[in-house]
């Protein structure tokens, strides 16, 4: 297991090479860069220049030039614009750039959001939290309902409860989280109906000042309406695919042996099933986690007025700001492939009979 594991280790490495390589080189195509949008903020408003880390007295001293009280209105020097480039790296070729971007990732080394004058890394810890909470939660609650529901309806199949239960997990598959989350403000955080539960925030104002308890209280108040949301579709996904990788399994001849010897249906169900049913929800986890902690949240951290990494991601994107969006790039492609890997020794704990080893590579 030891040299399997090694080997995953070591396959990560080009993987994620090559999922840098491809996004940094779309990168190199797509116009308005982060020179092109501080000259287009500059070109706008001359005021702009004191927002910008390390170029505030020069921007100024140049705005403030001989017979004129707008620079925008006869155009940048070229001078300020090479500085500009100078100061973000672009005065060298791309393929310097890229090594050197990789080798302070090695490192872990992200760098420095080029509008926010913060490391990447602490503005990522600070939306983190946010994003745990949706990912973690709405996992964990998917899973946790899913898995019981599932088999109770393989177990069931074909009766009454299998039937209306299809029912509502079909419909609950068929609406888009963000219709639901929508569905969820307007009736309990007080749209039209009932102001149950707080419209924005994992907290109140007031947190610090309750006690353990209440905190807690306080937490789960804020989280129910936007984990819900998260989970109503992974959820609806999760529980057809545990009914019908159950039905495959009780339907094999194994489980007529197993019966024929007289074991009981339990026995059969969580002895036997169990462990070769649950192999495909559980190749399901790292791309379901995944898909909830990162991409999931960006329109449900908008609706419900959170600021998560979804968020702090789309923005990076829409204004270019490039240590943001490979530094996350980076972080999220990684914690994928771990994710994969820790999927393999899943199956192991639970089916011990597979082993990773005796597969010809």
């Amino acid at each position: 297991m030891g040299a399997y594991i090694l080997r995953r280790l070591l396959l990560m490495i080009p993987t994620l090479l090559g999922i840098m390589i491809i996004n940094f080189t779309l990168v190199q195509f797509v116009p308005g860069g982060p020179v092109e949008q501080i000259i287009a903020r500059i070109e706008g408003s001359g005021d702009s220049f004191a927002g910008f880390a390390g170029g505030g007295s020069e921007l100024q001293s140049q705005s403030s030039g001989e017979g004129s009280g707008y620079i925008g209105a006869r155009g940048l020097p070229e001078e300020f614009i090479r500085e500009l480039e100078a100061q973000f790296g672009f005065d060298k070729p791309p393929l310097e750039r890229f090594l050197n971007m990789m080798w302070d990732y090695a490192r872990f080394d992200f760098g420095e959001s080029y509008f926010r004058s913060i490391s990447v890394v602490d503005l990522v810890l600070e939306k983190m939290p946010v994003s745990i909470t949706l990912g973690l939660w709405s996992t964990l609650l998917a899973y946790f309902i899913s898995i019981p529901l599932g088999i109770r309806k393989a177990v069931r199949d074909g009766t009454a409860f299998d039937t209306w239960t299809s029912g509502i997990v079909i419909v609950a598959y068929a609406i888009p989280a963000f219709l639901f989350a929508i569905m969820l403000l307007v009736l309990f955080a007080g749209g039209s109906f009932w102001k149950i539960f707080p419209l924005r925030g994992l907290t109140s104002s007031d947190f610090d000042q309750m006690g353990p308890i209440r905190q807690a209280l306080d937490y789960l108040w804020h989280i129910t309406l936007p984990v819900l949301a998260l989970t109503i579709s992974a959820f609806a996904g999760l529980t057809l695919l545990t009914k019908n990788s159950f039905l495959d399994e009780i339907r094999k001849q194994y489980v007529t042996t197993a019966r024929a010897k007289g074991l009981s249906e339990s026995g059969v169900l969580y002895g036997h099933v169990f462990r070769n049913a649950m192999l495909i929800v559980i190749s399901g986890f790292p791309a379901l986690f995944v898909s909830v902690f990162f991409g999931g949240s960006l329109i449900i951290e908008t609706i419900f007025s959170l600021d998560g990494l979804g968020r702090m991601g789309f923005d990076a994107a829409v204004g270019r700001d490039y240590p943001v969006m490979f530094g996350t790039l980076y972080t999220f492609a990684l914690i994928g492939l771990v994710m994969g890997l820790i999927t393999d020794l899943t199956y192991i704990w639970v089916d011990p009979r597979i082993d990773f080893e005796s597969r010809e590579t």
